[in-house]
């Protein structure tokens, strides 16, 4: 799939990733393009990386305004066009727009000393069961955190082996730190992603850059 009026993007094997609004790219999509989308949208609740912080202490992020608010129906209407199955982070978030569904991805983070919640809830639109995945995350996993609600790229895997078939096309619309980008590469499979904040899209595309370079030196 060849998509047009974006200004940065990146195609490296089976990875295409673009810098740009997810709506200009889901427009662009035939219906039932993406056999698996694997989203992550902005949760509505504001977050900030840097609560916490004593004073003088330096910032973990830069404050943005990415998480004002949750995407709206016409965002949902696009992904469930483009998309044959979903799997959406923060979906208790999104009860407004989403269907009841029996099979929730529950990521326990295994009692971090956090000042977020413990644990985080993904809505799946296939299967009949409450998964649980625990994962204690650190911040040097691929090189540091770089988005603050990076999450894990062992969840990512974890996702492709049990939702995924061989050959299936993922696509994510906020991709944020890009670790979806590392775990579908690593475990082949093709990924269309777009991230809208410039800084983010440089910063995961570098972080992919550094890891198949890695991969390269073995």
């Amino acid at each position: 799939m060849e998509y047009i009026g974006f200004k940065n993007e990146y195609h490296s094997g089976k990875i295409h990733i673009y810098n740009g609004d997810c709506m200009d790219l889901l427009k662009q999509t035939p219906d039932k393009y993406y056999d698996l989308a694997i989203v992550d949208p902005p949760y509505g609740i504001n977050v900030n990386m840097n609560m916490g912080l004593r004073k003088g202490q330096k910032k973990k992020h830069e404050n943005k305004l990415w998480d004002k608010s949750i995407p709206d129906k016409e965002y949902f209407n696009e992904l469930f066009r483009v998309s044959k199955n979903q799997i959406i982070w923060g979906g208790n978030y999104f009860t407004n727009y989403l269907q009841p569904s029996k099979h929730w991805i529950i990521w326990d983070k295994c009692n971090q000393n956090l000042s977020f919640a413990e644990a985080e809830l993904a809505w799946v639109n296939i299967g009949n069961n409450v998964r649980i995945f625990k994962h204690r995350s650190t911040n040097v996993e691929y090189g540091g955190k770089i988005h603050p609600t990076e999450k894990p790229i062992s969840l990512y895997k974890y996702i492709l082996l049990n939702y995924a078939k061989e050959g299936d096309t993922i696509l994510d619309t906020h991709f944020g730190s890009l670790s979806i980008g590392i775990a579908c590469h690593d475990l082949g499979f093709e990924l269309t992603a777009i991230e809208l904040d410039k800084d983010y899209y440089e910063a995961g595309k570098k972080r992919l850059i550094n890891h198949q370079k890695q991969l390269n030196l073995f």
